[in-house]
């Protein structure tokens, strides 16, 4: 197959795109300076400038762009600039996957916050409608939208709602693993918060599947089956780095230090791939044990 990725840069995107031409499949990197690869395609997502035909030459069409969430504090420039990443590069690839005469497969990505950022006990699944207010999920929910030129065009057209990525030196685990190790590992509150969850080699098979299989369309949550609270976290990951986790965060601490952000820490989301179930996938590491010792190997 003939992809093209936008955000190949990114650690989804990077390790994405090695499996993909592992199995076969020739990959176009999206970048924004000049490069002199042969594998690379100039683009300007802000002012809808992409190169057409590579476009037009695409089986698929992958968007992994997108500025970090996790920065602190979240100021109205940084909100602006994580809204603005998301829908502009999204939008300028809809409307030229649109523009296309045979329509090419839009693989997008999201987020669970498409549902809330703090849903309790309930198990979220596709079906569960979106959250009707918050930052980060009106976010996600305009992220979606700004396919909608694809959608209407007729493309196949799939949303990639991500959980967290297991991987050592990125994301949560990134900051988390140096104070594990150190046996300074804590729970958040009282830790009965749940937390979803997905390893890097599912990650990477699962969107493989969406890009690979031409009947599948819609949103599917990117989350391990067995989604675990914010205390079984904190004691599986001191269990895997063979560390004592004893200490707690208290809440009122965690939102004097956040503020805002506080709520994307202290938030509940179980969230179930029932999508993909449906597909026959499998997980290699379906739960916290598999996916941190694949994380840390």
């Amino acid at each position: 197959m003939q992809v093209v990725i936008g955000g190949a840069s990114g650690f989804l995107g990077t390790a994405l795109t090695q499996h993909l031409r592992l199995r076969g499949h020739q990959v176009t990197r999206l970048v924004r300076s000049a490069d002199p690869a042969d594998d690379a395609s100039l683009w300007d997502p802000y002012t809808g400038r992409i190169d057409q035909i590579v476009i037009d030459r695409a089986d698929a069409v992958v968007n992994l762009s997108g500025s970090s969430v996790a920065r602190w504090p979240r100021t109205a420039k940084q909100r602006k600039a994580i809204l603005e990443s998301r829908t502009s590069t999204t939008g300028t690839l809809a409307k030229a996957v649109a523009a296309s005469a045979s329509p090419p497969a839009l693989i997008s990505a999201s987020g669970m916050s498409y549902y809330g950022v703090d849903c309790g006990d309930e198990v979220l699944t596709e079906r569960t409608g979106p959250a009707d207010s918050g930052f980060l999920p009106g976010v996600v929910q305009a992220w979606e939208a700004a396919a909608t030129p694809a959608v209407d065009a007729g493309a196949r057209v799939c949303f990639i709602r991500t959980t967290l990525v297991l991987k050592a030196d990125e994301g949560l685990l990134r900051f988390m693993v140096p104070f594990w190790k150190l046996g300074l590992g804590a729970r958040l509150g009282p830790g009965r918060h749940y937390m979803s969850y997905i390893s890097l080699n599912d990650w990477i098979r699962a969107a493989t599947l969406l890009i690979e299989s031409p009947d599948l369309r819609g949103p599917f949550n990117f989350g391990a089956p067995v989604p675990v609270t914010n205390a079984e976290f904190t004691d599986t990951l001191g269990d895997v780095v063979h560390r004592p986790t004893f200490l707690v965060a208290p809440r009122f601490a965690i939102k004097a230090a956040l503020g805002s952000m506080a709520d994307d820490l202290l938030g509940s989301m179980r969230v179930s791939p029932a999508a993909l179930a449906d597909t026959g996938f499998t997980f290699e590491q379906p739960d916290l044990t598999t996916a941190l010792e694949a994380a840390l190997r």
